[in-house]
């Protein structure tokens, strides 16, 4: 996964989605829109997926195209939580088949807060999924947020902002 980092890392002054400041940031379209890149990354997220999964899930956003790369590796479905239901057409804030009690690992490209999943996690919950695990791509620090809120957690790269 390093060529995934060297791709991704740049240098700098940037604000977090945790409102800290870092010298580092991940850019996660430097991995997520090149295949020679996103490949390897999707088969090594799809060696990380929870025993027995039968769906997949990611929040609305860059991690949809993770998800799908994944799916195609694996030939499991996909659900897409999006921020908020629709106000049009079918109005829902899930899209994609949920079946009830299904073993569910939902996918993020980069988390630092953990927010964003943990909210996708538990509207799939909702859904009827059964959330087992969360795979992501790069931890920032996101997956300790995930795991005190109880879920079990795993990352294929974990690098965590030094300032």
């Amino acid at each position: 996964m390093r060529r995934m980092v060297e791709a991704s890392e740049l240098h700098g002054e940037f604000v977090l989605s945790s409102g800290m400041t870092s010298t580092v940031y991940f850019d996660k379209f430097r991995f997520l829109t090149r295949p020679d890149l996103l490949d390897p990354v999707a088969a090594e997220v799809a060696r990380l997926l929870a025993p027995s999964t039968e769906l997949l899930g990611a929040p609305e956003g860059a991690a949809m195209l993770l998800v799908a790369a994944v799916s195609l590796r694996s030939g499991l479905p996909v659900t897409v939580v999006r921020k908020h239901a629709k106000d049009y057409g079918t109005r829902t804030q899930v899209e994609g088949e949920v079946r009830a009690g299904a073993i569910t690992t939902l996918l993020e490209d980069v988390s630092t807060t953990g927010h964003q999943v943990r909210r996708a996690a538990e509207v799939l919950t909702e859904a009827g999924a059964d959330v087992r695990r969360i795979v992501l791509a790069i931890d920032r620090g996101g997956a300790d947020h995930l795991r005190a809120a109880g879920y079990e957690v795993e990352a294929v790269a974990v690098l965590r902002p030094p300032d």
